[in-house]
């Protein structure tokens, strides 16, 4: 009966080993992603030009409904037509409130005026572009479905389990790099 021992290469330490084409491809995507979406959708108050705004009412049908998602971002000018999301200017009834309407007149010094598209009266407020939060950029239809899951305690400790259970079965375990030419052979 006859053995045969054959004897394993050292394996090189992690820093020696260079990344894949694979690996730098998948790198350089991911983050010219997040660079995307930090100049997109990066929040005012974290310093972005982007506002998130969640419609509510019927002020704007048919353009737009309740439950929309509506990102605006600010801009150095508005023009009349162009749809809007702004705070009801302060020592007014309702200060602070989001409102989107459409520009229907008016300018960024005195104050612009605003109407929903549903609306047969302008509307009491005239903000100025300090007021605006920005225009409409992109709508997400329906969006208040996904909020609601995202929301429910349950729906996250399903999707954090998911996650977790793919990261351990699938995850890399450091062992599937070794060199087949050096496996043993009967």
């Amino acid at each position: 009966m006859r053995t045969s021992t054959t004897t394993l290469a050292p394996r090189p330490a992690f820093g020696a080993r260079l990344p894949t084409t694979k690996t730098v491809l998948a790198l350089s995507a991911q983050l010219a992603l997040v660079a995307a979406l930090l100049w997109f959708a990066l929040p005012q108050a974290l310093g972005g030009r982007a506002g998130w705004v969640m419609v509510s009412g019927t002020s704007m049908l048919p353009h737009l409904h309740t439950g929309d998602l509506v990102l605006v971002e600010r801009r150095s000018s508005y023009h009349l037509g162009e749809v809007i999301a702004y705070r009801v200017p302060k020592g007014q009834v309702g200060a602070g409130h989001v409102v989107i309407h459409r520009i229907v007149g008016g300018n960024p010094r005195t104050g612009w005026k605003m109407q929903g598209d549903n609306r047969t009266a302008p509307d009491l407020w005239h903000p100025t572009n300090r007021d605006v939060i920005g225009a409409k950029t992109l709508r997400i239809p329906d969006a208040w479905l996904v909020l609601r899951f995202l929301h429910a305690p349950l729906f996250l400790g399903l999707l954090a389990a998911c996650a977790v259970f793919f990261w351990v079965a699938f995850g890399e375990d450091g062992e599937a790099d070794a060199d087949p030419e050096a496996e043993g052979s009967a």
